[in-house]
C-alpha cells in the first residue's frame, strides 16, 4: 500500500494519502483546499488516480480540497450521513465499506467532536480526524458536539482497536504525527484510563475555549464540500 501524510502548517491538518500499488488507485483523507495542487502534483508522480476524496467531519478550521478535487479528477467526495454536507457523492453509515484497489476502507462513527465525525480504519492504522488526538481529542462545545457522546465513541469504537493500532489524527500541535491505541488509552491527557466519563464531561465544560479562527469562512464552505469561488479555484489549479 502506497501511504504518504501530508501537513498544512497554516491550519496544522494532517491530510492522508493512501493508493493502490497494483490497481493504481488512491484516495485522500481530509484534503485542504490550499493543497489540491501539491496533491495533483503528488498523484502524478506516483502514477495514482484519485477515486475519493474522506471527510472525517465537516471542518470548522480549514476549507476541503473536495469540490476542487473533483472537478479536476473525478473523484468522489465521501461524508458521514450526519455530517450536514448534502453535496457528498456519498453518504455513509457506521460499520460501511469502500474498497480503492486492495485498499479496504471501514467506516467507524465516532460522534462527539461534531454530530457526523467518522474515523476511517484502513489496515494496521485509524485515521481519527478530529475525535482522538495524540494525547487530547477534539473540542465538544459546537457543531453538535458532546462530551459524553465522544468519550462514548472513543471506548466505543476506537479503544477497542488492538492496542498496537497506528493512530494518525487530523491535526498536530506539537510535532507528533502518530501514536497507538495503546499509547492512547494508556496515556492520552484527556482520554486515558486514569480518567472516568463523569472527570471527561468536566474537564471539557471547563475549557474555555476560543471562537474557531477560521469558522465563519470553513464552516459554510465544507457544508458545500468546499466549493470556492471562481477566482480561488484558478489559484488552487495546477
Amino acid at each position: 500500500m502506497i501511504f504518504r501524510q501530508l501537513f498544512d502548517a497554516e491550519t496544522s491538518t494532517y491530510s492522508y494519502l493512501l493508493g493502490c500499488e497494483r490497481k493504481r488507485s488512491a484516495l485522500l483523507i481530509d484534503p485542504v483546499a490550499s493543497e489540491v495542487a501539491a496533491y495533483i502534483e503528488l498523484l502524478a508522480e506516483l502514477d495514482l488516480e484519485l477515486l475519493y476524496t474522506l471527510e472525517t467531519h465537516v471542518h470548522a478550521d480549514h476549507i476541503t480540497g473536495a469540490a476542487l478535487l473533483r472537478e479536476i479528477t473525478g473523484s468522489k467526495s465521501v461524508v458521514h450521513r450526519d455530517g450536514g454536507a448534502r453535496c457528498a457523492d456519498l453518504l455513509v453509515t457506521h460499520d460501511e465499506r469502500l474498497q480503492v484497489g486492495t485498499v479496504d476502507i471501514r467506516v467507524l462513527h465516532t460522534p462527539g467532536h461534531t454530530g457526523g465525525c467518522v474515523s476511517y480504519l484502513i489496515g494496521d492504522r485509524v485515521f481519527t480526524g478530529d475525535a482522538l488526538l495524540i494525547d487530547g481529542c477534539g473540542r465538544t462545545d459546537f457543531q453538535q458536539g458532546d462530551a459524553g457522546t465522544l468519550y462514548d465513541s472513543i471506548h466505543r469504537h476506537l479503544f477497542t482497536l488492538p492496542p498496537e493500532t497506528l493512530v494518525y489524527p487530523g491535526h498536530d500541535y506539537h510535532n507528533k504525527s502518530m501514536s497507538t491505541i495503546g499509547q492512547e488509552i494508556a496515556g492520552n491527557a484527556r482520554l486515558g484510563a486514569a480518567r472516568s466519563r463523569q472527570d471527561f464531561i468536566a474537564l471539557m465544560d471547563e475549557l474555555n475555549l476560543p471562537y474557531p479562527r477560521l469558522i465563519d469562512q470553513a464552516l459554510p464552505a465544507n457544508q458545500d464540500c468546499g466549493k470556492l469561488p471562481q477566482s480561488y479555484q484558478g489559484a488552487a489549479s495546477p
